[in-house]
């Protein structure tokens, strides 16, 4: 059985879990405190979504523009958090939407495979 690397929850077998890809480069996030607490903060929003998305799914989430250190002035700070935690569950709420009405997304990816024994 292979190892389940990026699972966010689900069964025994790598087929019946989420697996999740948060991707946070260095270009919009030159922290690596911010960069970690994107990350916790993509895990668990998707681990809130895993119970309506399909087993065996496939996501990669992926930071595209930079969060204002205007704004936002520490990277632990607790409006930071909310406004990342606000994005993530209107993109998980996209791709539950999408999928609901059958329609292709950007977000989903087609279910991994287990090799036969």
């Amino acid at each position: 059985m292979p190892q389940a690397l990026f699972v966010v929850a689900g069964g025994i077998r790598a087929s019946d879990s989420l697996w999740l890809g948060p991707l946070v480069p260095k270009r919009w996030a030159r922290r690596s405190v911010t960069r970690h607490l994107l990350r916790r903060q993509v895990y668990a929003v998707a681990n809130d979504f895993a119970a309506q998305l399909p087993a065996g799914s496939a996501y990669v989430v992926r930071l595209r523009a930079e969060f204002s250190r205007k704004q936002f002035v520490s990277a632990s700070s607790e409006p930071l958090r909310q406004a990342v935690r606000a994005e993530l569950q209107r993109l998980f709420g996209y791709a539950l939407r999408q999928r609901s009405a059958g329609l292709p997304t950007a977000l989903s990816a087609p279910a991994m495979q287990e090799p036969a024994p």
